[in-house]
């Protein structure tokens, strides 16, 4: 994970940050990659869930979007790029991310990746790291940072953008 957080953002329930994830979702393409890291129950899966439902839902689609833990990844179409939603929890090997295909997909797809640690060095150069944290008295921050120095105008036009929606 990239030193620094660029934005922390305070989300105090689940509805916000899932709303962080849905003002998010329009701003991403293909290439893009979020890796979402924190703690068991900290709210990854449902952040990518938020995400990708307000892509598909923008498409005109609705899905089911479940936890990919122990399918590893579960794929998407929203019309205009396949959503690859990954959860590398279980996995044991950094080689097996090979077998998945998911070295291809964050050249060609938007891709979510939870447990991003699993990743070792084979975490893609500018992607957006959201570190998510629990607090009782908070609820979450989730601290952005990235390699990439694009990212911090891209958030920024992002919650800009849909704060006038």
């Amino acid at each position: 994970m990239p030193a620094a957080p660029f934005r922390t953002i305070t989300a105090p329930t689940e509805t916000a940050t899932a709303a962080f994830a849905r003002r998010l979702a329009p701003a991403l393409g293909p290439g893009d990659t979020l890796l979402l890291s924190g703690p068991i129950g900290a709210g990854k899966t449902h952040f990518a869930r938020a995400l990708i439902q307000e892509r598909l839902a923008a498409a005109g689609r609705a899905e089911d979007v479940p936890s990919p833990t122990f399918t590893l990844v579960q794929t998407y179409d929203d019309g205009r790029t396949e959503i690859w939603h990954a959860d590398l929890y279980r996995l044991t090997d950094a080689g097996d991310l090979w077998e998945l295909g998911l070295d291809e997909a964050f050249d060609t797809a938007i891709c979510l990746v939870e447990w991003p640690d699993r990743l070792g060095t084979a975490a893609p150069a500018g992607a957006l790291w959201i570190d998510i944290a629990t607090d009782d008295a908070d609820g979450r921050r989730l601290s952005l940072s990235s390699d990439a120095p694009a990212w911090p105008a891209r958030i920024d036009a992002a919650l800009a953008e849909r704060a006038d929606a």
